[in-house]
């Protein structure tokens, strides 16, 4: 018998403790874990101590990983990237609501952040469930929303024209790859998680441009709604990092937001993201 314990938390998520992720977990253990993921939407591991190999060897066992476009990898080993911030630097990166990989046709399945250099104090991370949100909509709201899907894009975040290029920004110097932002993607608007069977709300405010058939000024006002409604704070929690601290969420479940609360301190984490499958 596993000897895992997961204790959800409030609002989203739940932490995972008694599993050494530096090990070879037993297929009982990874059982445990793959079902807290599913039905949690993100899970939380603390005092863990991974290297770079044993981090890509954890994420290997849940599916192929998605080498990066756009962020620098960390030295030697590309299927990780980097999540950094210098005490001189004042930009952060996925420092707003968001989702990973939405404009992929194949969106990824989950990340895998782990805390290298945390602040003494601040740079946690927000999650906000997507779950819960789709739950808690009106059912004349889950009518409509049914029978639509949304356009995804990552051109005006990673592209050559972004707000990362184009205005006093930092954050530049710290991703790469521009003329690769090339990514749009058709999703609906409402997905079934192909690991749960939930119905979850999947739009999001960074790479979701419009719905599918309405221009951006029609479908501005209810997106705006839906972006106010999926991050109240029943639907959220926060993870406040430390050394040895890993978050791994569901990008088809879940939102995250990455607070930038800490200027003039380091802030290094390594992230692995593996990748999913189409969305219905």
């Amino acid at each position: 018998m596993s000897a895992i314990d997961v204790k959800p938390c409030d609002g989203v998520g739940a932490e995972v403790l008694g599993a050494d992720l530096s090990g070879d977990l037993t297929n009982s253990e990874f059982a445990t874990l793959r079902d807290a993921f599913s039905e949690y939407g993100v899970i939380f591991f603390r005092d863990q101590t991974l290297s770079p190999e044993q981090h890509i060897a954890f994420a290997r066992r849940w599916g192929d990983i998605n080498v990066n476009r756009f962020f620098k990898p960390v030295d030697g080993y590309p299927q990780i990237a980097e999540v950094r911030k210098e005490p001189d630097q004042t930009a952060n990166i996925g420092g707003g609501w968001h989702t990973d990989h939405s404009y992929d046709v194949e969106p990824a399945m989950g990340s895998i952040l782990v805390a290298r250099d945390v602040p003494e104090k601040g740079g946690d991370t927000m999650f906000a469930n997507m779950y819960a949100a789709y739950d808690a909509l009106s059912d004349g709201l889950k009518e409509t929303l049914n029978n639509l899907k949304a356009v995804h894009s990552s051109r005006h975040i990673f592209g050559d024209e972004s707000v990362a290029y184009t205005k006093d920004s930092d954050i530049g110097n710290r991703l790469g790859n521009s003329d690769a932002a090339t990514q749009d993607a058709v999703h609906p608007v409402i997905i079934t998680h192909p690991l749960s069977g939930r119905k979850a709300l999947y739009v999001n405010m960074a790479f979701t441009l419009r719905f599918d058939g309405w221009t951006a000024e029609e479908s501005k006002p209810l997106l705006d709604y839906l972006y106010t409604h999926a991050c109240a704070p029943q639907f959220t929690t926060t993870f406040k990092w430390k050394p040895g601290s890993i978050a791994f969420w569901d990008n088809r479940a879940t939102w995250h937001y990455a607070i930038n609360d800490y200027h003039g301190q380091r802030r290094l984490m390594h992230r692995i993201t593996i990748e999913g499958c189409a969305l219905h």
